[in-house]
């Protein structure tokens, strides 16, 4: 039986945290997810219900995972021995046998160019916490970080609303590619100036979400250049380097750095997850390499607010370990991928609808500016209202990724069946038809 609580008209004060609006949960991105929970699409019991193409979910080799996970169930009896082990306590440091794993699986899906020192990794609960627990360590509140546009709408809760530091957005623009050039570095940082605020450093995503390309070499050059002479730190989110397609066309920042003998390596800072790559958000596996001692100890002393379970641990070491697996899995990871991206791009097409190009990711960066009445984010919106209760597809429109040009979607396609692709890109097809007969009329 529930308790019913009997609220009084007297508020009892908070923290700031608590009632501070800069977790972004106002934003379009997040009101996209609400409807879907509201009316998920089934092919079966819902066929006329939102379909989610508004998260970055990888499913399309799960089935490989599935059958590694089969074939070790024999195992079973070998992991019951492991119980004691496992159930007491455990440094939080991370278990060594998953840290040598892990930075053996990093340097694997980066076509083994660069090396990775397992002392160096720290292991956080996902993604989301080591951006937030790097932050905490990098710069006070007040503060703030560089973050090149369009950036992921997380990044907003993830990087400002507990460590009370600010981002400064880094405009690039549909010139170039939304490729980040020192130009807009500098203009940035001389607004955070301005504004008396104390720029500590960038955070990059490569390859990007939402415009799921790599940042090219000679970009991260001059963002490490840049960097350096400002004498700040740059923080690399890597979380999709196992998810691109020509694996020969990503350049990590790990490379840069080889090619210059580590030279001012200690403010370098690279984030990792399993949770796009290997598909497995819900383990909460995410990692910080940093090639800066000091902060390694202090990412190790803040992971005890954010550990990884023994066990989940020691199931993952077993099979990033397996090389004969995770060779197998990261091929054709890839091939499923550019198939996938393949598909959706040529549905858009035929539809009239261009894309960015991509070569990495779970999704695509869709151009659907020709739609909006006139240049501005609230005629963005309009569109994206209609698309989202009309053609019941739930995407990410670019203002929620603080995109500086109208008109771009950010456009999910890893998360679904190939069926239900296809039922997407009719909708869209669809809608896209409609609205030309209304035009001509």
């Amino acid at each position: 039986m529930a308790i019913e609580i009997e609220q009084r008209p007297t508020v009892v004060r908070l923290s700031n945290v608590a009632t501070s609006d800069t977790h972004g949960e106002d934003s379009p991105y997040f009101a996209g997810w609400k409807a879907y929970d509201e009316n998920p699409f089934d092919e079966v019991h819902n066929p006329s219900g939102v379909i989610q193409m508004g998260l970055a979910e990888n499913q399309v080799s799960f089935d490989l995972l599935e059958e590694y996970l089969e074939k070790k169930k024999d195992d079973g009896v070998a992991e019951i021995s492991r119980f004691r082990e496992n159930a007491l306590f455990q440094d939080y440091h991370g278990l060594v046998c998953f840290r040598k794993a892990m930075a053996s699986f990093m340097e694997q899906v980066r076509g083994g160019r660069e090396r990775f020192d397992p002392d160096r990794v720290v292991i956080t609960a996902g993604a989301t916490a080591a951006n937030e627990l790097l932050t905490f360590i990098l710069a006070d509140p007040g503060d703030a970080l560089l973050v090149p546009t369009p950036y992921y709408p997380g990044f907003d809760r993830d990087l400002r609303w507990r460590t009370g530091v600010k981002i400064v957005p880094v405009h690039c623009d549909s010139s170039n590619n939304f490729q980040v050039t020192l130009q807009a570095l500098e203009e940035a940082y001389k607004d955070a100036e301005s504004n008396n605020i104390k720029v500590r450093g960038v955070l990059l995503t490569n390859p990007s979400n939402p415009l799921g390309a790599t940042v090219q070499r000679c970009v991260l050059e001059e963002i490490f250049e840049f960097v350096a002479r400002k004498n700040i730190h740059l923080v690399s989110d890597e979380i999709y380097s196992g998810s691109v397609f020509c694996c020969s066309e990503f350049v990590s920042i790990a490379e840069i750095l080889e090619s210059r003998n580590y030279k001012d390596s200690e403010r370098v800072h690279i984030v990792y997850s399993l949770s796009k790559d290997l598909g497995l958000p819900g383990f909460r596996v995410g990692t910080i390499y940093s090639y800066n001692d000091k902060v390694v100890t202090t990412a190790r002393r803040m992971s005890s607010f954010t550990l990884i379970s023994s066990q989940t641990q020691q199931l993952l070491a077993s099979m990033l370990s397996d090389e004969k697996f995770t060779e197998n899995y990261i091929k054709k990871n890839r091939e499923r991928l550019r198939r996938r991206y393949e598909m959706m791009i040529e549905g858009l097409r035929s539809a009239g609808i261009e894309c960015l190009r991509g070569n990495a990711g779970l999704f695509c960066w869709m151009n659907l500016s020709t739609l909006l009445e006139k240049p501005t984010k609230e005629c963005e919106l309009e569109v994206w209202n209609t698309i989202l209760h009309e053609v019941k597809l739930n995407i990410s429109p670019g203002s929620s990724c603080h995109c500086s040009e109208p008109g771009w979607f950010r456009v999910c396609f890893a998360n679904m069946s190939e069926n239900t692709l296809e039922i997407a890109l009719k909708r869209i097809h669809h809608f896209m038809e409609t609205r030309d007969i209304l035009q001509k009329y």
